[in-house]
């Protein structure tokens, strides 16, 4: 069991949405939190929530689509706080455009922050978890890391390979007979403004998640030791359209309408 009473729990994407809720919810459970994001104004409003609760909080705000911004932070935070224990990679953005319509900077911020801030962040925190035998390592993926879909071309690739990131860390970290867990957390599109104007054909089956339920299961798997969330259970019926003709598992994700849930997409710029 991951237990977060006294422990140092760093979470990116902070400042807002499912990153500012499991902030709340982490602190209370007596962890210190330290909370990276882009929006300086955010963390602030953030931090003083949690301090007038009573709340050990720390606050950084990091550009995780910068290599060097993250490893200077890195080093701040273990000056300053000390070795992390949990650490939740939790920020990502999404553009929400056809392929030929979204700028090559954009897609390359994309997987800056979605995808590659996976391995600084990694490599920055991981070092003292091995040193002691101990720690946890979050990676926030998408169902969208598991489905492909249009005008999601940058933000499924960087989520399939956070997938594949979060799974050769595991094996990886099961060939040095280590104790530090990983956690994959994959949700389909959440309330929370990143995704607004996304649309589910079958709401029963796909509904759009509301953030506290997506932050309590997050908290939940964690303290268990969860190696895999998908939300919502619907969506492992993917691993099984898989193994059908491409034809077939195209229609199934357009009767679905899993293909057409970003056409009246209109979102918001994600923090990271």
């Amino acid at each position: 069991m991951t237990k977060f009473r006294g422990k140092k729990v760093l979470i990116t994407g902070a400042a807002s949405g499912i990153g500012r809720l499991m902030a709340q919810k982490i602190a209370a459970k007596q962890a210190h939190v330290v909370l990276w994001d882009i929006n300086q104004a955010g963390l602030d409003t953030v931090a003083e929530e949690l301090r007038t609760q009573g709340r050990v909080v720390s606050t950084y705000a990091v550009n995780l689509a910068d290599r060097e911004a993250i490893y200077a932070a890195a080093e701040q935070v273990k000056d300053e706080v000390g070795a992390i224990d949990v650490l939740i990679n939790n920020a990502g953005i999404v553009s929400g455009q056809p392929l030929l319509d979204n700028p090559d900077e954009r897609i390359m911020l994309t997987f800056n922050v979605n995808t590659l801030a996976l391995f600084w962040m990694t490599k920055a925190f991981l070092p003292d978890m091995l040193a002691q035998n101990r720690g946890h390592i979050v990676t926030v993926a998408s169902a969208g890391g598991i489905v492909g879909t249009a005008r999601l071309t940058d933000y499924c690739a960087s989520k399939f390979a956070a997938i594949g990131f979060d799974e050769s860390l595991r094996l990886e970290l099961e060939r040095l007979h280590s104790k530090v867990r990983t956690t994959i957390v994959c949700p389909f599109y959440i309330d929370t403004g990143m995704f607004e104007g996304v649309k589910t054909r079958f709401g029963f089956l796909l509904p759009i998640l509301k953030p506290d339920y997506v932050a309590d299961r997050i908290i939940k798997t964690i303290e268990s030791n969860g190696q895999r969330l998908i939300m919502p259970r619907f969506v492992y019926a993917n691993y099984l359209v898989r193994i059908l003709p491409v034809s077939v598992q195209d229609f199934l994700f357009g009767f679905f309408g899993i293909n057409k849930s970003m056409d009246d997409f209109t979102g918001r710029s994600g923090a990271h």
